[in-house]
């Protein structure tokens, strides 16, 4: 294959669905961690009694639920890292093994 040049490249259909491919990929992230964050703002700001239930002698259900956001937090953010080294990166090398071939 021919050595092209970095504005084919950018030009490229195979760059162009790449960009769009990685923009969806993180606005859906993106948009489920505003959901999990805020709605838990939220239903502390809304709905203190369904927060402060006890579910232990002194633990009340905002605590696990808490947890629970930190721990799909991060769930979230290592969805996207599993899918940058599987799918992104390797389309990304070989965008780049186009120009330095």
């Amino acid at each position: 294959m021919a050595k092209k040049t970095v504005q084919n490249v950018l030009d490229s259909a195979q760059f162009k669905a790449l960009v769009t491919k990685r923009a969806k990929v993180s606005t859906l992230l993106m948009i489920m961690l505003f959901v999990l964050y805020y709605g838990f703002v939220l239903l502390i700001g809304f709905n203190k009694p369904f927060m402060a239930q006890k579910i232990g002698e002194s633990v009340t259900l905002g605590i696990p639920l808490a947890v629970a956001v930190i721990i799909l937090a991060w769930l979230l953010t290592l969805t996207y890292v599993v899918w940058a080294n599987a799918i992104y990166d390797p389309e990304v090398e070989k965008l780049r093994g186009q120009l330095f071939d």
